[in-house]
């Protein structure tokens, strides 16, 4: 159990630092894009993780908490979408908030969906 925590925490660590350098690296003064990036390809490596751990176990099921848990829920937080959404309303831009939020979760549901399609129609 332990070890699960410490590599939990490890993967976390290294989803975060993957998060921060890929939004510092896109930037996104007037629009999120860096944010938008990483929640959308977060959700397609998402989608690929469910089926090849949980569905068809081509990796092991102790992979679960190491990859989706730790690496990309720390990589795909919306706590910082959540921030930008409401910065952009904070600033009077409706409809750059409204583009933003829509426009994030189409596109990260349409991605695990691909993600998932993808990984299924690979045997």
């Amino acid at each position: 159990m332990l070890k699960n925590i410490i590599l939990v925490a490890l993967a976390g660590a290294l989803g975060a630092l993957c998060r921060y350098g890929l939004v510092n690296y896109i930037g996104g003064r007037l629009f999120p894009w860096g944010t938008l990036l990483v929640n959308v390809l977060g959700s397609l490596l998402m989608g690929l993780a469910f089926v090849y751990i949980m569905e068809r176990a081509v990796f092991p099921a102790e992979f679960k908490p190491l990859i989706m848990t730790g690496f990309l829920g720390a990589f795909t937080t919306y706590s910082a979408f959540s921030l930008e959404a409401w910065q952009l309303f904070d600033r009077g831009e409706l409809f750059s908030a409204l583009a933003y939020i829509i426009g994030t979760t189409l596109l990260c549901i349409l991605a695990l969906f691909i993600g998932v399609l993808m990984a299924r129609s690979t045997l």
